[in-house]
């Protein structure tokens, strides 16, 4: 896989989890709806079928998502919060870029 479709595939996964955590905690912490957990179910299963298409062992996969998600979830800081990012946030993130794309395309050993 190339990093382009790697990291396209990470990032729908990683909004496909966060919005399966973030629905519940509306309904939690601001008192929607509780039929918001239907999607956020759905959501949760989303996420964990979009993991199982990557080629890779799970725990490499796990480990090279989690940069991903660092990056995507402070694009929902910035977007569905409304918060500032600060030059740490965006140094933290290029650096959780950096390490997902030297795990994801490390060359093949065969396991």
């Amino acid at each position: 896989m190339t990093l382009i479709k790697i990291s396209l595939l990470f990032m729908a996964t990683a909004v496909a989890e966060i919005v399966g955590c973030y629905l519940p905690w509306l309904v939690i912490k601001q008192d929607k709806p509780l039929w918001l957990l239907l999607p956020a179910a759905g959501s949760l299963a989303l996420f964990a079928w979009l993991l199982t298409l990557h080629p890779n062992a799970a725990g490499r996969t796990y480990a090279a998502y989690g940069g991903m998600y660092i990056a995507v979830a402070l694009v929902w800081l910035r977007v569905v919060d409304g918060v500032t990012l600060t030059r740490w946030d965006l140094v933290g993130a290029g650096v959780a870029l950096t390490g997902m794309a030297i795990i994801a395309l490390q060359p093949s050993t065969g396991g």
